[in-house]
C-alpha cells in the first residue's frame, strides 16, 4: 500500500474540506436537533460535482476509485459532520455499482447520470424485519404481471425512502423453496419508489436524525421489466459487487468521526483547569487519548490496503471486512472517551461529542454485525470450520 496521497488525492482532500468548513459544528447541531435534512450541504457537494466522484466518466462521473471516495468521505465526518452529513450522500458513491458492472448501456445511460448530477435520489431496499443479515431470507417479492413485475412486502431501515423518487430493490422472483441454493431466485431492480404503491413510516431513532430512515411496505408496485438489473434471480451476487465498497467507505467515515472527536477531547484537555492545573497534564486524561490516536491511525491504514486493493482489482473482503471493524471500535473508543474527557458537559449538546457517540454506533452495527465479521475471518482467513 502506498504510504502517502499522490497530489490529486491530496488535492481532492483539501477541496472538500474547504467545502466543509462553511458548515460548521451549529449547522449541524440545527440539523440533528431539528430532524432537518442537510440540503444546504448536499447541494454544494452536487454543484462541486462531488457526486459522481467513482462513477464512470461516460455518465458523467469523475471515473475514480474507492479509495478517492473514502478520502472525501473521511474528509467529511472529520469536519464535524459525522454520519449526519456522510449519510447525507453515501449511496451515491456506491449503492449504483451493481448498475455500473452489470447493466446494460440503455441502463447506465438512463440510470447513472440523473444520481450523479442529483437531480434524483435513491434509497437501498435490501434489509427486511424478519431476515436481518441472512440475505437469502429475503421474503419481499415480486410477481410476474404481464410485461413487468408488482412487488409485495416489507423492507426494513430504508434510508432516505422519504425524500427518494428511485430504489434500489432486491426481492424474490422463486420462492426459496423452489430454488437449488438459497442464493438462487433473487431478483435486483434500479426503479421508481412510486408511492401510490407503497406506505413508508419513518422510524425514530437514536442518533443521525437528519437522514430519515423507514419500514418501507409494498402493496403490489408495479417495476417495468426494462428495470431489471442483470438476469432474474440472479440479484444475490450482483448485491455482492457493493459490499466491499460500502465497508471501506463506512470504515473511512468512522476513522473521521473518531478524528473529529479525539479532536475536541484534545483542545478540551488542554483548556479545562481542575485542582489548578489543565486536566490534559494527567495521565488519566493523556493516555487514554493517546491510545486512541494509535488506534485510529491504525484502523485507517487497514482502510486505505482495503481500497488500493479494490481498486487495484485485487481480492480484498478480507482487508475490507477488518477495515469496517477495526474503524468502528476505534472510532467509538474516540467518542466515548471524547465525552468522558469533557465529564458533565461532555453529555451537554452543545459540545458536539454527545452527537458523534450516537452516531458511531452506525458503523458498529451496519451494514454487518461485529460478530459477523469475526465469523467471515475465522472462516474465510483462518480455515476455521464455519461457525454459524
Amino acid at each position: 500500500m502506498q504510504r502517502k496521497f499522490t497530489e490529486e488525492q491530496t488535492a481532492i482532500r483539501d477541496a472538500i474540506t474547504r467545502l466543509c468548513a462553511e458548515f460548521d459544528a451549529e449547522y449541524w447541531l440545527h440539523c440533528d436537533e431539528k430532524a432537518e435534512f442537510p440540503a444546504a450541504f448536499v447541494s454544494a457537494i452536487r454543484d462541486g460535482g462531488w457526486l459522481g466522484i467513482a462513477m464512470p466518466e461516460a455518465y458523467g462521473g469523475s471515473g475514480l476509485g474507492i479509495t478517492e471516495a473514502a478520502i472525501m468521505m473521511q474528509t467529511i465526518t472529520e469536519s464535524g459532520a459525522g454520519f449526519t452529513g456522510a449519510s447525507a450522500i453515501h449511496l451515491n458513491l456506491f449503492g449504483l455499482n451493481p448498475v455500473v458492472v452489470f447493466g446494460t448501456d440503455e441502463q447506465k445511460q438512463r440510470m447513472l447520470p440523473p444520481l450523479i448530477a442529483g437531480r434524483e435520489s435513491a434509497c437501498f431496499g435490501v434489509t427486511e424485519p424478519n431476515a436481518g443479515l441472512d440475505t437469502t431470507n429475503l421474503q419481499v417479492r415480486a410477481e410476474h404481471d404481464g410485461d413487468g413485475y408488482r412487488i409485495f412486502g416489507q423492507k426494513h431501515w430504508t434510508s432516505m425512502a422519504q425524500r427518494a423518487n428511485k430504489v434500489l430493490l432486491l426481492v424474490r422472483t422463486t420462492p426459496r423453496d423452489k430454488v437449488a441454493r438459497k442464493t438462487d431466485g433473487l431478483s435486483l431492480f434500479y426503479t421508481d419508489l412510486n408511492r401510490e404503491f407503497v406506505e413508508i413510516r419513518e422510524i425514530h431513532k437514536m442518533g443521525r436524525s437528519a437522514v430519515d430512515s423507514n419500514a418501507v411496505f409494498y402493496d403490489g408496485m408495479p417495476v417495468p421489466k426494462r428495470d431489471l438489473i442483470g438476469e432474474e434471480g440472479k440479484g444475490f451476487y450482483y448485491i455482492l459487487h457493493g459490499l466491499n465498497p460500502e465497508r471501506i467507505l463506512l470504515a473511512a467515515e468512522a476513522v473521521g468521526l473518531g478524528r473529529a472527536a479525539l479532536r475536541r477531547a484534545v483542545d478540551y484537555a488542554k483548556e479545562r483547569e481542575v485542582f489548578g492545573r489543565k486536566i490534559g497534564m494527567n495521565q488519566g486524561i493523556q493516555h487514554p487519548l493517546a491510545r486512541i490516536w494509535m488506534e485510529l491511525e491504525a484502523a485507517n491504514l487497514m482502510v486505505f490496503e482495503a481500497a488500493a486493493r479494490y481498486d487495484g482489482g485485487e481480492e480484498c473482503g478480507a482487508q475490507a471486512n477488518s477495515a469496517k471493524y477495526l474503524a468502528a471500535e476505534a472510532g467509538f473508543n474516540a467518542c466515548e472517551q471524547a465525552v468522558l474527557t469533557h465529564g458533565g458537559m461532555g453529555y451537554a449538546r452543545e459540545y458536539h461529542v454527545e452527537r458523534y457517540l450516537r452516531e458511531i454506533m452506525i458503523p458498529r452495527i451496519a451494514p454487518v454485525s461485529r460478530e459477523m465479521v469475526l465469523n467471515f475471518i475465522g472462516e474465510k482467513v483462518l480455515g476455521l470450520p464455519r461457525s454459524f
